[in-house]
């Protein structure tokens, strides 16, 4: 495996899993609070979750444009400092009002700085290694998937603390004083979380601040291309029919990554699960997400990626349509081969992009992330309003199908947009 090793790559990539870890805790979050003395319903968590997809989501592109402007430098470090601070916030609220509307509002605001930091991210770790654009970005995700995966895990265990001993209301379980005091995850506050994680920010957003460059040496580095006028082939310029064939397939892939996987707490939490057991089973599905994410990324870099993507969703159809009906450890094998199989065409979706537009590769990316996640929220809404009307495992099969029509639509792709990834000569 080709690990990057530049040190301008590491800086976003840690960029990446520290916005990722206050990112991901949130629908497992929600999930306690649904069964608590708030009794919050699908839809509500639906909401929370669309909202704040959509927010980060269609900011990425503004962003984007922004970063390919003035450099990126104070928007990806002040960016992943907002998030955590706005999450902190969220939690705050939360166990001192127990008020879903006040908690909702910094919830969602969590989002901007997700989406001021994605596209500064992806766009330096794409161009630290041009001959291997995909494996480079494949393992900025992983970063990021790790991040996720961090999330729930620690989330789940420390609300499973809670409930252990007897506590079920949110706000004696956030503002216990051992939750102020004890620095162990053993702690019986879930508060805990923000003491021993916002600290995290300062040194990675320090780290991206003296690491990424400045606008001119950024330009000196990477010319934008000049457009003369006699040039049709602007780097945002993009084929109508490869475009809109990407669209449509990431709109269908959306349902189930990122739309579905922030109901997985709560389908586990109906089955009688624990915090720290659902909070886990997501994390394994955002892990297998990233590495499966590395290992596409290299078959990306020497293959076809219309048979990648198509490959990575019809062979996740399966594991979404059984997950609702499982238990134990066949749970956790099919949220893995559900959550590696769909999230590994991540990468690629974004480096297709980029290449579309190779002289506006940060709104590239924000584009590409931003249609990601906006339509992961859509998806949110979706599956929320349809799981409180036919039931969240039907919910969860009908994403299957949508999958499968999206890996279909891979093979559609015009094959000319393969040669826009270059291909590393042996021996690099």
């Amino acid at each position: 495996m080709n690990i990057p090793r530049k040190r301008l790559f590491w800086a976003v990539a840690l960029g990446h899993a520290v916005n990722d870890v206050f990112m991901s805790m949130g629908p497992v979050l929600l999930a306690f609070l649904s069964s608590t003395t708030m009794g919050i319903t699908n839809t509500q968590i639906g909401l929370a979750i669309g909202l704040q997809q959509l927010v980060g989501g269609f900011s990425q592109p503004v962003f984007g444009l922004r970063a390919d402007r003035v450099g990126g430098r104070w928007q990806g470090a002040l960016g992943v400092a907002w998030t955590v601070g706005m999450f902190a916030i969220a939690v705050l609220l939360v166990a001192l009002t127990q008020n879903y509307w006040l908690f909702v509002v910094p919830f969602v605001l969590v989002a901007f700085g997700s989406g001021a930091f994605h596209p500064v991210g992806g766009m330096h770790a794409a161009e630290s290694d041009p001959a291997k654009v995909a494996t480079s970005v494949s393992w900025f995700f992983l970063m990021g998937q790790l991040g996720l995966a961090a999330g729930p895990l620690i989330a789940g265990r420390l609300l499973n603390a809670a409930s252990e001993n007897g506590t079920r209301d949110i706000l004696t379980a956030m503002t216990q004083p051992t939750g102020f005091l004890s620095y162990h995850v053993s702690s019986p506050a879930s508060l805990t979380v923000v003491l021993i994680l916002t600290p995290l920010a300062i040194p990675v957003a320090y780290l991206m601040a003296t690491t990424i460059p400045a606008l001119a040496a950024h330009r000196t580095a990477h010319p934008p291309r000049v457009k003369s006028a006699t040039d049709t082939s602007s780097g945002f310029s993009i084929p109508y029919k490869a475009g809109g064939l990407l669209l449509a397939l990431v709109i269908l892939r959306s349902l189930a990554t990122p739309g579905s996987v922030s109901f997985i707490p709560v389908l586990f939490e109906q089955k009688g699960w624990s915090p720290a057991e659902y909070g886990m089973i997501t994390s394994s599905f955002w892990i297998a997400s990233g590495i499966a994410g590395v290992y596409f990324g290299g078959l990306a870099d020497r293959f076809d990626r219309r048979y990648v993507l198509a490959g990575s969703m019809i062979a996740c159809a399966p594991a979404f349509f059984l997950l609702p009906t499982v238990d134990g450890t066949l749970a956790f094998v099919l949220a893995i081969a559900a959550g590696g199989l769909s999230g590994g065409s991540h990468s690629l979706i974004v480096v297709l992009a980029q290449e579309m537009m190779p002289s506006g590769k940060a709104f590239a990316t924000g584009m590409a992330l931003g249609v990601i996640f906006g339509m992961g929220a859509l998806g949110s809404l979706f599956i929320g309003s349809l799981a409180d009307t036919v039931g969240l495992g039907t919910a969860f099969q009908v994403v299957a199908v949508a999958v499968t029509l999206s890996g279909f639509l891979s093979f559609m792709i015009p094959l000319q947009q393969r040669t826009l990834i270059p291909v590393p000569a042996p021996g690099d």
